[in-house]
């Protein structure tokens, strides 16, 4: 065959191959239905708009290149939002938000100078309670940003009880869309999309129609994103080693941070990618360590090492000397009123009460710690054992949580329905269906009989940034000068309570003895024990 007649054949070839593989990559491509679910809303789409959303769902789909590049992002992030979403509770449906404003680029910025993976501006930011500064944005960071995009859409939300309307509120403002919705859909629960309906909320749907499906799994992570909470004053360069990782990575991943330091006013959510795939779903680390799965077992549960009280402890009645929980805190000198107290400490009572889930006659007691910033939607320990003459109050308190998060987390509202031995949860919801657990009264006294061990005075637990350890201000001497040394060796099913049960020594004297972090052990592991 001649040059002149090859070139024609191979551009035909090429035609054909084309052809041939039309039809197999648009059979990959989600097709929009006429009804679905978002939210609790059923979206009924006609024909033509149908098929307006389908041209969307096809153009994110018409590179694969990017598309892949796209889904890999989706499959890294995604189980962070969706956690994020669900502890605020906001629709999961949402996170597919995030895909629509960002594509899942930390450090992306609008021509309006939106910013970040929520593509916040400056001023919403602030109103939801984000950090903007020459040290940290925390639009840029995964886990604040959703949480901040969460507290932004619940409030338009509160406005229409409608889904729909509280999504577009966020593109064009809460009071752009009460004009452009009126009261129309405030509460309804079925929503028709015709080629009228809002391009934003159509945009949408196309990007939950899109990456919905089962083919975005199909992208090849070779790892996947393990998160910790890190209180500085510290840096990337320093946890870097530690971590595994390079200091260049944690910049990747950490964009929010502007200089790699991570101050010390509160918990910063550090993001990198590990190797493999999680055993289960990722899980926050107070600590450098790696997080095992949780175990529901009374030594998951340390009463004693809360609250948490760190700063100018001998100035704790003094306003901006403590924190309480890494929460800013004071302790109550005396028993007094709340307009007293607060008229003290230079805070609103309104605020203060709010705060503090107080209500509008109750006093202040002394020697009680409140808080005077927000108070956090989960705890640092999973779980807590109720201990008689407790209250989901006193609870709320001791672990820095909102009284409404630890309501909503168990499914109890009222201290009649708590009893002596229940096992709240701290971090996590309960699963639908699921009950409290509650331990014997032989369990729970021997809690109490611990917690009667420690010292009162000094029943708090620093954190150290720049050690991988959780050190308790006391620990028990063992209680032989002469201890026999044995090599304990852990079987399924048991936790730290019951190996110090077994051999008549604290859960501290064994964390001390094997230099452990936290409670986590797992079956096969080797524990020195020092028997008296």
């Amino acid at each position: 065959m001649s040059m002149n007649n090859l070139i024609p054949f191979k551009r035909n070839l090429l035609i054909c191959f084309t052809f041939l593989l039309a039809p197999m990559a648009m059979a990959q491509i989600p097709q929009v239905p006429n009804e679905l679910r978002f939210a609790d809303l059923t979206i009924k789409i006609n024909e033509q708009a149908r098929r307006e959303i389908q041209s969307d769902v096809d153009a994110l789909y018409r590179s694969p290149t990017y598309f892949r590049a796209k889904a890999e992002r989706v499959n890294l992030y995604l189980p962070l939002v969706e956690r994020e979403l669900r502890d605020a509770g906001v629709p999961t449906d949402f996170k597919y938000l995030v895909i629509q404003e960002s594509s899942l680029i930390g450090d992306a910025v609008s021509t309006s100078n939106a910013v970040g993976f929520w593509q916040f501006k400056q001023g919403t930011a602030e109103e939801v309670f984000l950090r903007v500064d020459n040290q940290v944005d925390d639009r840029k960071n995964i886990v604040t940003s959703t949480q901040g995009a969460a507290r932004y859409l619940k409030k338009n939300n509160a406005q229409f009880d409608n889904w729909m309307c509280a999504l577009v509120a966020y593109q064009m403002g809460l009071g752009g869309a009460r004009g452009y919705f009126g009261t129309q859909y405030n509460g309804k629960k079925v929503v028709e999309i015709d080629r009228n309906s809002h391009w934003y909320f159509k945009k949408f749907l196309a990007h939950k129609v899109a990456f919905e499906s089962p083919t975005v799994m199909l992208a090849s992570n070779s790892g996947y994103l393990e998160e910790i909470r890190i209180q500085g004053p510290t840096t990337l360069k320093a946890l870097a080693p530690r971590l595994g990782v390079t200091e260049a990575h944690l910049k990747e991943y950490n964009k929010w941070t502007a200089k790699g330091n991570i101050p010390d006013d509160r918990p910063y959510s550090i993001v990198y990618i590990r190797e493999g795939t999680p055993q289960a779903r990722p899980a926050i680390a107070e600590t450098l360590t790696t997080p095992q799965p949780a175990v529901t077992t009374v030594s998951n549960v340390s009463n004693t090492a809360y609250p948490k009280v760190t700063g100018n402890q001998t100035n704790a009645t003094q306003p901006n000397q403590i924190k309480v929980n890494n929460i800013e805190g004071i302790k109550a000198a005396n028993t007094t009123t709340q307009e007293k107290f607060t008229d003290q400490i230079g805070i609103r009572e309104n605020k203060f009460r709010r705060i503090n889930d107080l209500e509008k006659n109750e006093k202040i007691e002394a020697g009680q710690y409140y808080y005077t910033k927000a108070k956090k939607t989960r705890a640092e320990e999973e779980q807590h054992v109720v201990l008689p003459g407790e209250t989901l109050w006193s609870i709320s308190q001791m672990y820095g949580i909102k009284l409404s998060a630890l309501k909503a987390k168990n499914r109890i509202n009222n201290d009649r329905d708590l009893k002596a031995g229940m096992m709240l949860n701290l971090r996590e919801h309960l699963s639908r269906g699921e009950e409290i657990p509650i331990i014997p009264a032989t369990e729970y006294k021997k809690v109490i009989a611990y917690n009667n061990q420690q010292p009162t005075t000094s029943s708090t637990t620093t954190v150290n940034s720049s050690q991988n350890a959780t050190t308790p201000v006391y620990s028990p001497a063992p209680s032989s000068s002469s201890p026999k040394v044995t090599i304990h060796t852990v079987i399924q099913g048991e936790n730290l309570f019951r190996i110090s049960q077994k051999y008549g020594v604290t859960v501290n004297d064994i964390k001390k003895w094997n230099r452990l972090s936290n409670n986590d052990i797992k079956i096969g592991q080797k524990l020195t024990i020092n028997k008296p």
